[in-house]
């Protein structure tokens, strides 16, 4: 029995789907949701689509459970719970929590703007780690001269953070 005013977001799952399908071509591989997405309805959903749904089954838990579907639910877990992180970091340290625009257009914005910031926070702090590995000494940590930059260690470092791609021996995409 339904009470006025209860919604059930779970609904919305499908639109999302259809959302990725229409900007990227493709049903994504898995989605990775919380317990109330995890649906009979949209399970079928997702498995006639071929689309891996993240989280135990639903009824009684077989006795029997492969290595490899352990490894799979450990991974999804430790993907989703990253996802969530990043949203509780958008709410205690850049305010998320404390959107209450009137309308859905700018709340749209607001959210937008709060996760553009929570973005070029991390670029910044990469590229200010990058700035400082140049002044250090890869082996012991310690400080070194500047005549004495350690230039293939910095390089080594934009590799590593994707920030360049020295098989093309040119910048890509940020990730």
């Amino acid at each position: 029995s339904n009470r006025v005013g209860t919604f059930n977001e779970s609904c919305h799952l499908k639109e999302q789907v259809e959302k990725y399908k229409e900007t990227f071509g493709y049903y994504p591989e898995s989605v990775h949701v919380d317990k109330i997405y995890r649906t009979r309805e949209n399970r079928n959903w997702c498995k006639e689509r071929g689309i891996r749904i993240s989280g135990p089954k639903l009824g009684r838990p077989p006795k029997n459970v492969s290595e490899e579907e352990k490894k799979q639910a450990h991974s999804d877990e430790c993907f989703r719970n990253a996802i969530e992180g990043k949203f509780g970091q958008a709410k205690r340290r850049f305010s998320l929590n404390l959107v209450m625009t009137k309308l859905p257009e700018t709340s749209i914005t607001s959210i937008a703007i709060t996760f553009l910031v929570v973005n070029l926070s991390k670029l910044l702090r990469q590229f200010l780690s990058l700035f400082l590995s140049l002044f250090t000494n890869n082996r012991t940590g310690e400080l070194i001269k500047p005549p004495f930059i350690n230039f293939d260690y910095t390089l080594n470092n934009f590799y590593v953070l994707k920030l360049i791609d020295l098989s093309e021996n040119s910048w890509s995409k940020v990730a």
